[in-house]
């Protein structure tokens, strides 16, 4: 059997993988990107599938439009116009099947083999690996602990055939950064000069415990914003329901096509579920337990990394989301911690799955929402051992 380059390319999962190793029950595991199903409201999730099928019957049941169900999609535009000031419609979002479906359309609408994407180094793993599907060359960007490097910005969108940026600028997966206001001003006035789309990736910006909510960087203001967003992170991540926001009506009829040509439709019994859910439920006051779950959550990691890691580790202090990112200035190689560490039933992510062209990375990411503070301390105390 011959396969094709672009799926013999393209890698499996790392987190997925290490999953299946981490998964026993006596391991500590920081290493999935999971959210505490403490936050699922499945009491509320249970009255809005009776309700859901009680009002509208077989249309549960039924094939539905490609674009998604239209009062979940009214509702996410009415939200972002009264959240982030944006002028959306209803016309302006398709619903996909999670936030990854949506970085795979993309990748299948922008990207020609050799075309170039640029995208933060170190990177949401599932990002490369969906746009790795289509063959792009890859022009990564220093991540600073302010947003991208803008000299680097700027040379990597020179080269050949860049059609998009790729950015996470709210607590970013891996390192959980935030971009600062003025960089992403900066960052903007940059793009601004080139035909290219941004990519505005935002499953965590409701997660902020701490700071104040900073503006997009490019949604309302430039022609080729595409906005992502996500019920994964504040309702449930086992429905699948992610969605596209854009203006670019060219760009989104072509994105039709390819979810059409994908899956017909993103499944319509969780469309009309969640929609059910947020209309009869205080969602505002659901986020605001989970935000203050995960506070607690990364106040106790960072509390012990502090206690145990040695000094040669520096580590980020998110202001939201489900992530800390680690360095070790003494030359270790995350991957060779990581299987000292599995000895001693701790597991984190190596760096190296974040970066399209580095290996042997000194750096790692660290999950703190999926974990009780007494067990998260344990963990850092086992790892700090190693470390």
């Amino acid at each position: 059997m011959q396969y094709s380059e672009r799926i013999l390319n393209t890698p499996s999962s790392f987190i997925r993988n290490i999953l299946k190793v981490t998964d026993a029950e006596d391991v500590i595991s920081f290493a999935g990107g999971l959210p505490n199903p403490i936050s699922f409201p499945i009491d509320a999730l249970k009255a809005s599938v009776d309700h859901a099928i009680r009002e509208n019957g077989s249309r549960l049941f039924q094939y539905s439009s490609t674009q998604g169900y239209a009062p979940l999609r009214e509702y996410i535009a009415a939200k972002y116009k009264r959240v982030h000031g944006l002028d959306i419609s209803a016309d302006d979002i398709l619903i996909t099947t999670g936030s990854q479906q949506a970085l795979e359309l993309i990748g299948k609408v922008l990207i020609n083999k050799g075309d170039g994407i640029v995208i933060e180094e170190p990177g949401y793993l599932g990002a490369i690996q969906a746009f790795t599907l289509s063959e792009p060359n890859f022009y990564g960007v220093t991540l600073e602990n302010d947003g991208l490097n803008l000299e680097e910005l700027e040379n990597a969108l020179q080269q050949p055939n860049v059609k998009f940026i790729y950015t996470v600028p709210n607590f970013q997966n891996p390192t959980g950064l935030t971009y600062s206001k003025e960089k992403r001003q900066q960052i903007y006035d940059i793009i601004a000069k080139y035909d290219v789309a941004l990519i505005e990736d935002d499953p965590y910006g409701e997660l902020r415990f701490q700071g104040e909510p900073l503006p997009y960087i490019g949604a309302g203001k430039l022609e080729n914003s595409i906005l992502l967003g996500s019920f994964s992170k504040t309702v449930t991540p086992g429905m699948r329901l992610g969605f596209i926001i854009t203006k670019n009506k060219e760009l989104m009829k072509h994105i039709e096509t390819a979810k059409q040509a994908t899956d017909l439709h993103t499944n319509i019994f969780s469309q009309y579920v969640i929609y059910d859910y947020l209309a009869n439920n205080d969602y505002t006051e659901h986020v605001k337990k989970i935000i203050t779950l995960y506070k607690n959550q990364s106040d106790a990691m960072l509390d012990a990394m502090q206690e145990f890691f040695p000094a040669h580790v520096e580590y980020t202090r998110p202001e939201g989301g489900m992530f800390i990112w680690a360095t070790m200035n003494n030359g270790a190689a995350a991957l060779d911690v990581f299987n000292k560490a599995m000895e001693q039933k701790v597991a984190f992510v190596p760096g190296d799955p974040f970066y399209t062209s580095k290996t042997g990375v000194n750096t790692m990411r660290l999950n703190y929402t999926n974990a009780t503070p007494e067990i998260i301390r344990e963990g850092i105390k086992r790892l700090g051992s190693i470390l």
